[in-house]
C-alpha cells in the first residue's frame, strides 16, 4: 500500500538502529565484475554475517533466481531465503529505510506498540551514469517496493536520491550525514543544501542535520558515506573514524569531522561525545584480488594497488549484539574489539573474521545489512 503525505507529519520518524528489530535483511552476492572469484568469497563472508545476525534476531537473504539454490545450501535453516532480483546486493542503500510511530486506536488516541511503514528512495547507483558503480541498476530500483510489498508494509516513495549508507540518526531527531555524498551534484543537482535538509526533516522526522565535510577516505564509490566515517552509539555519543599518522590523508578528514562533531549540538541541543575507532590498515587491493575480478566494464573498475575503504565505524547493530568488521590486522582488530565493547557495555561484541572481502566490493557489514524495527502485531 502506497502512503501519501509527509512521513514526519504523520508522525513517522526513522528509529535509531539500537531500538529493537523485527528482522534484518540482506542480499546475496554474485556480479563477477565486482566479487571475485565468482563471490565465492564474498559469498562465505555473506554467510558468516548472516549466521552471526540470526543469533540474535530473524534475517531474510535476497537471491537471485540462479543464486538461491546455492544461498539455502550455505545458510543455517533459521534463515530465510527468497528469490528477489537485484544488480547488486547493497541494502543498506537500494531497501527501504524503515520509519515507525505510535499506534494509534480508531478513536485517534495513542494505544501500546508502534506502526511501521518504509521509504523507498530514488537511486541512481551511486552517482548516475557517469560516476556510478555499474551501468545498469533497473532491478536495485525494485528492492525497496518488493521487500516491503513482501512485508505487506506501506510504502512512501521519493524521487529524492538518497542511500541509506548516506544517514545515520540518533533517534531523538538528529541526523548525520556528509556534504561530500549528499551535496554531491551526482545526486540531486536542482536541490540546495537547505532543500536537502527540509527533505530530511520531512521523511525521517529529524529536526537537526550534522553535516562531516567528507567521508573515509578512498570511498570514492559512495562519494562518502557517513557509514564508514561516523555513527551514533547512543544520543549524544559518536564513533568516528580516527588515524594517528599525521602523513595519512584520511587524518586531515578525521581532524575536520572532529572539529565539526566537537563544535555541534544534536536535536537536543547535547554536546557529543566522541569515541575515536582507528581505521586499519591501510589496506590495498592485491594482484591476485584484482585478477579474480571480471574487469569487463559494465562495472567500476577495481586496480592492483587501490586504496580500500576499511572501516571499523561499519557495523551492525543486532538486538543485544553488535556484528563488527575485522580485517586480519593484528594491532587495530583487537583494539576495535576493545572499543566496541566499551561503547556497548549491553551488547555482545562479535566479530567477523575475513570482512576485507566485504570491502572488496566496495563497502562492509553495515551497508549490506538493512534493519526492519520491531512493531505490534
Amino acid at each position: 500500500m502506497d502512503l501519501e503525505g509527509n512521513p514526519s507529519l504523520l508522525e513517522f520518524h526513522m528509529p535509531a538502529e539500537w531500538e529493537p528489530h523485527s528482522q534484518c535483511w540482506m542480499g546475496w552476492p554474485e556480479r563477477p565484475d565486482n566479487w571475485r572469484d565468482n563471490a565465492i568469497h564474498g559469498q562465505r563472508v555473506f554467510a558468516k554475517v548472516a549466521s552471526a545476525i540470526s543469533e540474535f534476531e530473524s534475517v531474510t537473504i535476497c537471491a537471485s533466481g540462479a543464486q538461491w539454490e546455492n544461498a539455502r545450501s550455505q545458510l543455517p535453516a533459521n534463515i530465510r531465503v527468497v528469490e528477489l532480483g537485484m544488480n547488486d546486493c547493497w541494502f543498506r542503500d537500494t531497501g527501504p529505510t524503515f520509519v515507525v510511530r505510535k499506534r494509534m486506536s480508531n478513536s485517534g488516541t495513542s494505544v501500546e506498540g508502534k506502526a511501521v511503514a518504509g521509504i523507498d528512495w530514488n537511486f541512481n547507483c551511486w552517482g548516475g551514469v557517469e560516476d556510478g558503480c555499474y551501468v545498469d541498476w533497473s532491478l536495485d530500483l525494485q528492492v525497496a517496493r518488493k521487500i516491503l510489498d513482501i512485508e505487506r508494509v506501506p510504502r512512501f516513495f521519493n524521487k529524492f536520491v538518497l542511500e541509506g549508507g548516506s544517514i545515520h540518526v540518533d533517534g531523538e531527531g538528529t541526523c548525520l550525514t556528509t556534504e561530500e555524498c549528499l551535496l554531491n551534484k551526482n545526486r540531486n543537482p536542482d536541490l540546495s543544501k537547505g532543500q536537502i535538509e527540509d527533505v530530511l526533516k520531512a521523511y525521517l522526522g529529524v529536526k537537526k542535520i550534522i553535516w562531516l565535510p567528507r567521508g573515509l577516505y578512498g570511498d570514492d564509490d559512495t562519494n562518502g558515506h557517513i557509514d564508514n566515517m561516523c555513527c551514533f552509539v547512543k544520543p549524544g555519543v559518536v564513533l568516528l573514524s580516527w588515524i594517528d599518522d599525521q602523513t595519512d590523508p584520511q587524518y586531515e578528514r578525521s581532524i575536520e569531522a572532529f572539529s565539526v562533531l566537537s563544535k555541534a549540538t544534536d536535536a537536543k541541543g547535547r554536546k557529543l561525545e566522541i569515541i575515536k575507532l582507528h581505521v586499519p590498515g591501510p589496506l590495498y587491493l592485491t594482484d591476485e584480488e584484482a585478477a579474480g575480478i571480471v574487469q569487463d566494464g559494465e562495472a567500476k573498475a577495481r586496480p592492483p594497488g587501490l586504496r580500500l575503504a576499511a572501516s571499523y565505524v561499519n557495523f551492525y547493530i543486532a538486538n543485544g549484539a553488535i556484528i563488527a568488521p575485522q580485517f586480519g590486522d593484528p594491532k587495530w582488530d583487537d583494539e576495535a574489539i576493545r572499543a566496541l565493547a566499551g561503547a556497548f557495555p549491553n551488547h555482545k561484541v562479535v566479530g567477523i573474521e575475513g570482512a576485507r572481502e566485504i570491502v572488496l566490493g566496495g563497502g562492509n557489514i553495515h551497508c549490506i545489512t538493512q534493519q526492519q524495527p520491531a512493531v505490534t502485531p
